[in-house]
């Protein structure tokens, strides 16, 4: 089981501390979204998580094994990441990108096996990117670019996935096509999804758990319609929020003094 856990974890960037004395931990197929003002450490954290940045003290771990213990090819086994500005190469075709995340299955130096074809064709087909496979990924439009990355983190068939804002720059039903998507793969695969997400409705409404962050302390962990309603996450805005019931979901709204 992927679970992962962050024990007294800080991160500092010279003097500075961007992350500091964080304990969590993500059972292995939830979704734990984490929020917060900017300058709140989110990308730092999930970047750490990730294997990306290492920490100053603490520790995190994936399957009860080090991150920090890991190589380049262990991490890209074990957990995914999707950045919020991800590099997508032109003259690249939308099926050779997605198969780099097989990348660590069978080394730079080797061809993909009859497996790896085969997991891209499975992911492409999933996502409903079949039609684009040979596409040049200049050509395509921002949503279908995202699907695109995602499914490139698919294919590397972690069973958890990092994600640093993943709906940045995307239409509103751009956004919750690419969340559904993800959230399809929690419930029906068991992966772990931890993300960073702006929009504190759309946080509530798909992650299982918030966990509130404010320059790089945890403020708040719980679930998900608690944070969204505590004192708390006002608090760490600065601002009065408003939760009101749609059809069974909490929408927040900032209200103007």
């Amino acid at each position: 089981m992927s679970r992962v856990e962050l024990h007294e974890l800080s991160v500092r960037a010279g003097s500075t501390a961007l992350i500091s004395d964080v304990t969590l931990n993500v059972e292995a197929g939830t979704w734990c979204t984490i929020v917060g003002p900017n300058g709140a450490g989110k990308t730092t954290l999930v970047e750490t998580i990730a294997g990306l940045r290492r920490p100053s003290r603490g520790s995190v771990s994936i399957a009860g094994q080090l991150v920090s213990s890991m190589n380049e090819r262990e991490r890209a086994l074990r957990v995914a990441l999707v950045t919020q500005h991800p590099i997508v190469p032109s003259g690249m075709s939308v099926r050779d990108y997605v198969a780099l995340g097989r990348t660590a299955y069978h080394g730079l130096l080797r061809a993909p096996s009859v497996g790896d074809r085969q997991a891209v064709t499975d992911v492409l087909a999933r996502l409903s990117l079949d039609e684009y496979a040979n596409r040049d990924v200049v050509t395509l439009s921002g949503g279908e670019r995202q699907r695109m990355v995602l499914a490139r983190a698919l294919a590397q068939a972690t069973m958890v996935m990092v994600l640093d804002e993943p709906i940045t720059g995307l239409d509103l039903r751009h956004q919750i096509t690419m969340l559904e998507l993800l959230q399809k793969e929690v419930h029906e695969c068991g992966l772990t999804v931890i993300a960073t997400l702006h929009d504190l409705t759309l946080a509530g409404q798909f992650a299982d758990r918030l966990v509130l962050l404010d320059h790089g302390r945890l403020v708040l962990d719980g679930p998900s319609g608690e944070v969204v309603r505590s004192k708390e996450l006002a608090d760490c805005y600065g601002m009065n929020l408003r939760v009101i019931d749609v059809d069974g979901a909490d929408v927040v709204i900032p209200v103007r003094h």
